[in-house]
């Protein structure tokens, strides 16, 4: 943060980290922790019960980072991390419960992104995450993080049980296509705010995927390392990351895709 951010008045600080590195190494992090917690806490405990608790976590979280009076690193990964859970379970509700495919899944969620994308910028002007100040546009933005969480594990789930990729494939797909919106940027194709929104969509998936082959059986294709124990370990590295987020001055480290 700039001695000139400092400075802000609250109602105009900006809410959300500078896009690094970093930023985003713990947002795959995030990804692949949602995943596996989710289907840890489905299967260790009632669905039902799981859910409404992840959705209580959630509306704590997002409670105390809307009433946070500019960006505060603990509480804004906290905050992405019940997004990731609480998002995994709403994307399988839908297919788990209802019994919807994956594919109606990935255009439901689709459609809602587009919805809330469109109304953000008719209502702002802007789709830049360095305009998410307190209000509005911060509300834009955490509704749109949490269609993203939920797009991402249906396009995952999609990919690696509908078409039958697997875990390890859909991984290693989702590792090629996230590099895809950088390409497109640096060569001038698509611009800086596409290519940060598109990336981190994909972020998702490709989180997810690899989570995934880590935690579920062999006979699933994956390591058999169980939801349980990958979940911990993803946890443990991501508290170490944001911690270091914490206390190390953040430096910009990839191309600004955020900008306008």
């Amino acid at each position: 943060m700039t001695v000139h951010e400092q400075t802000r008045p609250a109602s105009l600080a900006v809410k959300v980290p500078q896009v690094t590195a970093l930023f985003w190494v713990i947002k795959v992090l995030t990804t692949g922790m949602g995943e596996t917690a989710s289907d840890f806490l489905a299967r260790t405990i009632d669905p039902p019960i799981a859910v409404a608790g992840a959705a209580a976590a959630l509306a704590v979280a997002l409670a105390v980072q809307l009433r946070a009076d500019r960006y505060r690193t603990g509480v804004y990964w906290i905050a992405v991390v019940m997004v990731s859970i609480f998002g995994t379970m709403a994307a399988d509700v839908l297919h788990v419960a209802l019994g919807i495919p994956y594919a109606i899944s990935v255009l439901f969620f689709a459609f809602a992104l587009l919805v809330v994308l469109v109304v953000w910028y008719r209502t702002e002007r802007t789709l830049s995450i360095h305009t998410v100040t307190r209000g509005r546009p911060e509300l834009f933005y955490w509704a749109t993080v949490l269609i993203t969480f939920a797009l991402g594990t249906a396009v995952g789930d999609l990919t690696a049980a509908t078409l039958g990729w697997g875990y390890l494939v859909s991984g290693l797909v989702f590792t090629a296509a996230i590099g895809v919106p950088a390409l497109l940027f640096g060569a001038g194709r698509l611009n800086a705010i596409a290519a940060f929104w598109a990336a981190y969509v994909i972020t998702r998936p490709l989180g997810a995927s690899f989570a995934d082959w880590m935690g579920v059986p062999v006979s699933r294709g994956g390591l058999g390392w169980g939801t349980g124990p990958v979940t911990a370990g993803w946890a443990l590295v991501i508290v170490v990351l944001v911690v270091v987020l914490a206390t190390v001055p953040e430096k910009r480290a990839l191309p600004r895709f955020d900008r306008r």
